[in-house]
């Protein structure tokens, strides 16, 4: 039923929370019922939600220590290449290879490239820019940054049911279910 879903013009279902604790405590049951495709969105960070909706965690770290990793080694080679190879200058009868001088701008390197790392892995890996979402059509969930908690059925969940779904989350004891169009 989910192409059937998704063909039709609907993106999910969105219940609408007024509390962190009904939430995470909806989010529990959403899983424990088999629902996958489910994404949570509150006003501050709730900690018991990512693990609720049983988020795993991403391969980010890994991506951003090696783009220091890189950043130390490019800005360090590049330092050991102008002094020692390319324009060697014997200035007092110090080494042409000076490693402690070498180390404070490869760590400025390694900082610059890691965070550049950071902030393009970040906005690729959250599917940015994206200049419109579908959540953004529905009024209720203007408040989603003010003071209330949502969570969010894709209609491209394998187990999604327009009628069973809504009934499921009816059943949830939320302020609203909302059909959000695609």
């Amino acid at each position: 039923m989910a192409h059937t879903e998704a063909t039709t013009g609907l993106y999910g279902l969105l219940v609408e929370f007024e509390t962190p604790e009904q939430v995470v405590d909806a989010a529990r049951k959403v899983r424990a019922e088999g629902y996958t495709a489910v994404e949570g969105y509150t006003p501050y960070p709730v900690e018991e939600l990512f693990e609720a909706l049983d988020h795993k965690r991403t391969i980010l770290p890994v991506i951003i220590f090696l783009g220091g990793l890189f950043g130390f080694l490019g800005g360090y080679g590049l330092e050991y290449w102008a002094s020692v190879l390319y324009y060697p200058m014997n200035i007092g009868g110090r080494p042409f290879h000076s490693w402690p001088a070498f180390v404070p701008p490869a760590f400025e390197t390694t900082i610059l490239l890691g965070s550049l790392t950071a902030a393009g892995a970040m906005l690729l890996a959250n599917g940015l820019p994206r200049p419109h979402h579908p959540l953004f059509g529905v009024p209720a969930f203007d408040r989603a940054t003010d003071d209330r908690f949502f969570l969010c059925i894709e209609s491209t969940d394998p187990k999604f049911d327009r009628d069973a779904t809504f009934n499921f989350l009816r059943s949830l004891n939320p302020h609203e279910v909302l059909e959000v169009p695609a």
